[in-house]
């Protein structure tokens, strides 16, 4: 007769299987959203951009803050958000700021294409819709930036309607909760139907919250304070002991590298030569020092060849290097003294030194600068 398989055993087991998704909604009075909720009325994180539970925030508020949390983390995001509703409080006023503007106050927190598209949804959401964000997914979906994640969100936390929230807070939650052992990203349709189950009719918006912090502060990645989860009784991972084990991701694959070159020409007055990268593709519209192209196989050596003017370019000791989502980047860093007068090369331009860290810098050329800085 065979042992009983040891939770253990299970752990290392590589045929785990999902629980079949069971077709229910749950209401505001039942388990587990019940439950939830009423952890959320006690322990909500209070945040900036968050209205307390049972209110619905400002619709631009939950839309900036959606769109500065897209693949950012809360600490990150708080500055920003409290900077831009400075500056621009609405969306008229976002929609009538110049994009250089946006672009500026926007450097450093990444993704940049974001950027991009918060200005263009609020010239849209201004000049079409009177200022006012429409309610509906599907119509959300049609405004510049706004994804399925996002216009669930919206939905869900600035109107009240019942929308299915899954950010990667969510979709850990999920995983522990029903044991999904088929890997993510290919999980992700099953995760959000296991999460439509889940979702109430009522405070749906509170609820998607609730999903959010408790992924955050106890449901996290390492090491999570099972014994203190309000869906303890709920979950599948908990029962079996294997909590960390989800969601179970797919093997990492080693991201190719790209290298290039980047130059820093000071002239005699102090100025630096800059440039503003195209409006579309990788770090769009932002400023940066001209530089050559990123290849697998670019040679260092004849670097100077494709600088912006031709001068006498040293090498600093040491690369910059940065992660990009599908690659990694080595930079060599060149400096050289131009002398005063010297016109900028057509496309590009001569900024005061003490003004280039109030250029749309992405971190790539912060790093680049602070690597180059005083040479």
């Amino acid at each position: 007769m065979l042992a009983p398989e040891t939770p253990a055993a299970k752990r290392k087991s590589a045929k785990r299987k999902s629980a079949p998704v069971k077709k229910r909604r749950q209401e505001p009075g039942s388990a587990p959203a019940a439950r939830l909720l009423a952890w959320y009325d006690r322990s909500h994180r209070p945040l900036p951009w968050r209205a307390p539970p049972r209110q619905l925030q400002v619709p631009y508020r939950v839309w900036l803050s959606e769109i500065m949390l897209q693949q950012t983390t809360v600490p990150a995001v708080k500055a920003y958000y409290e900077k831009f509703l400075t500056f621009w409080p609405d969306f008229e006023a976002l929609a009538a700021a110049p994009v250089d503007d946006v672009m500026k106050a926007w450097a450093g927190l990444g993704y940049y294409s974001r950027a991009r598209n918060l200005h263009a949804c609020a010239k849209v959401v201004a000049g079409e819709f009177g200022g006012t964000l429409p309610d509906d997914e599907k119509a959300l979906q049609k405004l510049p930036g706004i994804g399925a994640y996002t216009s669930a969100a919206i939905a869900a936390i600035a109107f009240g309607k019942r929308a299915v929230v899954v950010d990667a807070n969510v979709e850990r939650v999920v995983a522990r909760l029903f044991r999904i052992a088929e890997p993510l990203p290919q999980a992700k349709p099953l995760i959000r139907e296991k999460a439509d189950t889940l979702t109430p009719d009522e405070r749906a918006g509170d609820f998607a919250q609730a999903m959010m912090d408790l992924g955050a502060t106890i449901c996290t990645p390492k090491k999570p304070s099972c014994l203190l989860c309000p869906l303890q009784d709920e979950c599948d991972a908990f029962t079996n002991g294997d909590a960390e084990l989800y969601p179970v991701k797919a093997p990492k694959v080693d991201k190719p590298q790209r290298h290039g070159a980047v130059f820093l020409l000071r002239r005699a007055d102090g100025k630096i030569l800059m440039r503003t990268r195209p409006p579309k593709g990788l770090l769009g519209g932002m400023a940066e020092f001209p530089g050559s192209e990123w290849s697998s196989d670019f040679r260092t050596a004849s670097a100077s060849d494709l600088a912006p003017v031709v001068a006498d370019w040293k090498k600093l000791a040491g690369n910059v290097e940065h992660v990009f989502t599908h690659f990694a980047l080595r930079l060599a860093v060149f400096h050289a003294a131009a002398p005063r007068g010297l016109r900028a090369p057509q496309g590009m331009r001569w900024v005061a030194e003490q003004d280039v860290e109030d250029e749309a810098l992405p971190t790539l050329m912060r790093k680049v600068w602070m690597h180059g800085r005083g040479k």
